[in-house]
């Protein structure tokens, strides 16, 4: 259920996302027709095969171009040529509303070669004998054949080409929208990810606070307003997949503020004042995995619980490193489960890195990457 949901959540965003494209742009919705702007290829193929076929053939034998009839033809003859390419056009884009390559290619083809067979020589042909009729000369029916024939060819090529262009355009919206439904389904996992955080956060917030209520109501308040104070930083991260170091880090200095007004002396942390300029991780990470270590240790008996944070690189990836000493003496409080497998799903998600856990007899690290601009360099 959670998998079709989120699948139903990146189409939707894909959906809402998406602009508005009209025909012709790589991100039309499927359905929608490709298109390209083929006016400068009109600009220039048009008087080219205008100005080319009646030179090429007999079509203005016998006329120079010091007579008015030599400048009337050639217009006549544009204006042919610009009639056969715009008819033409327009069928092969009627069709391709009606017939794809895939769904019915031998049914396009024939299409396609009948529409141009049967538009194209009968407009020539219509075309020369009105020529011949107005220059008063006889219709020259091998001259008229050839030109026709020259036509259809033209016409097939033109046609290939325009197809050609059309698959490829199809191909990059393809593409593209295989890329941003990955983008849009990447995005709705993080946001179920960040969602899962909030309860789970919730959960063993309001376990501290009813102990705290039992054992001493004056810390209670404090506690309570401090809540309120980190649920507010929790809701502005809403939408977000990566955060500024820094303000992680001051939020995890008002969680710690909290753990010691219950543990006291029983919890140190380190944390360091600041980390690599311009670094960025997902919301909560540090926080995650400072409850991850309260949660999963003894607290209170003997020596405090030391948590450490600091930074390093691994094989030249920067990231932050929390360790801490093993204290597993006492049974682990019920889990949710979410904790380490949230984060390192979210760090893939956001910074395309997964989290690395270092377990040893005495020691429990882990390392959260870091996303660094390339320019800052190494930490």
């Amino acid at each position: 259920m959670a998998s079709s949901l989120t699948l139903d959540a990146a189409h939707a965003k894909l959906n809402s996302n998406e602009p508005g494209s009209g025909q012709g742009e790589p991100g039309a919705r499927p359905g929608e027709l490709a298109s390209v702007d083929d006016r400068w290829v009109r600009r220039v193929g048009i008087p080219s095969f205008g100005l080319l076929i009646p030179r090429v053939t007999p079509l203005l034998d016998g006329v120079g171009p010091g007579q008015l009839a030599y400048w009337l033809g050639t217009l006549w003859f544009l204006g042919l040529a610009a009639a056969i390419w715009h008819g033409n056009r327009w069928l092969l884009f009627e069709q391709r509303r009606h017939y794809g390559w895939f769904n019915h290619p031998l049914r396009k083809l024939s299409m396609l070669l009948a529409a141009i067979v049967l538009y194209t020589t009968p407009i020539t042909v219509v075309a020369l004998l009105a020529w011949y009729g107005w220059s008063n000369a006889a219709a020259d029916w091998e001259a008229i054949r050839t030109v026709a024939l020259i036509n259809v060819i033209c016409v097939v090529f033109v046609t290939h080409a325009y197809e050609t262009v059309f698959l490829i355009k199809e191909r990059e919206g393809d593409l593209l929208r295989v890329a941003r439904l990955d983008r849009a389904r990447a995005e709705a996992e993080l946001s179920g990810f960040l969602a899962q955080v909030d309860p789970h956060f919730l959960f063993n917030s309001l376990n501290t606070l009813g102990h705290l209520i039992e054992t001493d109501a004056r810390r209670a308040v404090t506690f309570n307003q401090g809540l309120a104070g980190i649920y507010r930083y929790l809701l502005r991260q809403r939408g977000r997949s990566l955060v500024p170091l820094d303000e992680e880090l001051r939020f995890a200095r008002a969680y710690l503020e909290l753990m010691q007004i219950r543990y006291g002396e029983a919890l140190r942390c380190e944390l360091p004042a600041g980390g690599p300029a311009l670094a960025r991780l997902p919301p909560t990470a540090l926080q995650l995995l400072i409850e991850n270590a309260i949660k999963h240790n003894e607290v209170g008996a003997g020596s405090p619980l030391e948590i450490v944070v600091g930074f390093d690189e691994l094989a030249g990836e920067p990231s932050m490193l929390v360790s801490n000493r093993r204290r597993t003496r006492r049974s682990i409080r019920e889990s949710a489960g979410t904790g380490l497998r949230n984060l390192d799903e979210r760090s893939k998600l956001a910074v395309g890195r997964g989290i690395q856990v270092e377990q040893r007899d005495d020691e429990f690290r882990v390392r959260v990457p870091l996303m660094i601009p390339a320019h800052e360099g190494a930490l």
